[in-house]
């Protein structure tokens, strides 16, 4: 058990992003979606702020809460 939580941890230290890396993470997050532009410039808001970007292509946000609780007025999602 422990063995696997510090995995988890290196895995995630690993995705954490410098400001200067966000672009990067945010076309591999975002190159799957028919939305590109808008998901990008989201993407990137998010990293800046949250210095992370989730593991693949969409979903996986619980990795980090300032990623996963930023919301728009409208209480949706901000960060893809």
């Amino acid at each position: 058990m422990a063995m696997e939580v510090i995995t988890m941890i290196k895995k995630i230290m690993a995705l954490k992003a410098s400001s200067n890396q966000c672009p990067s993470q945010c076309t591999r997050r975002c190159s799957k979606t028919r939305y590109h532009k808008p998901c990008m410039f989201f993407c990137q808001k998010c990293c800046k702020k949250c210095l992370y970007v989730p593991p693949g292509y969409y979903g996986n946000k619980a990795a980090c809460p300032c990623y996963n609780n930023w919301k728009t007025k409208e209480g949706g999602p901000k960060c893809p």
